[in-house]
């Protein structure tokens, strides 16, 4: 039987950038902020708050209830995704220039 080299060694861990911890904390901030206004919209005003709802008027004939069982949680979810689409540019350029100052500040 052959043994094992004496000379190898465990490459040492890799280290994560703080920069990256403050990215992926940041999109999971904002991706549970919009998912609790989903179910908010969606089961909240679609089911719970739906008699209330419809105590408070109709919108294009229909209950108020039913409107945002049907179309406002829809419509909601799209403004959700335009939401999110805009905030995480913003936050991936934030992060593109945070990761380009950490690597001229370690070459230097």
């Amino acid at each position: 039987m052959p043994s094992p080299p004496v000379h190898s060694k465990k490459p040492p861990p890799a280290t994560k950038p703080p920069a990256i911890g403050r990215y992926w904390r940041a999109n999971l901030r904002l991706m549970g902020i919009l998912l609790a206004v989903w179910a908010l919209a969606g089961l909240g005003a679609g089911v719970l708050f739906a008699d209330y709802l419809n105590e408070l008027g109709s919108l294009g004939g229909f209950p108020l209830g039913f409107w945002f069982a049907q179309q406002g949680s829809i419509i909601i979810f799209i403004l959700l995704i335009l939401i999110y689409a805009v905030a995480m540019n913003r936050l991936d350029a934030r992060h593109h220039r945070e990761m380009a100052e950490q690597s001229r500040e370690s070459s230097r």
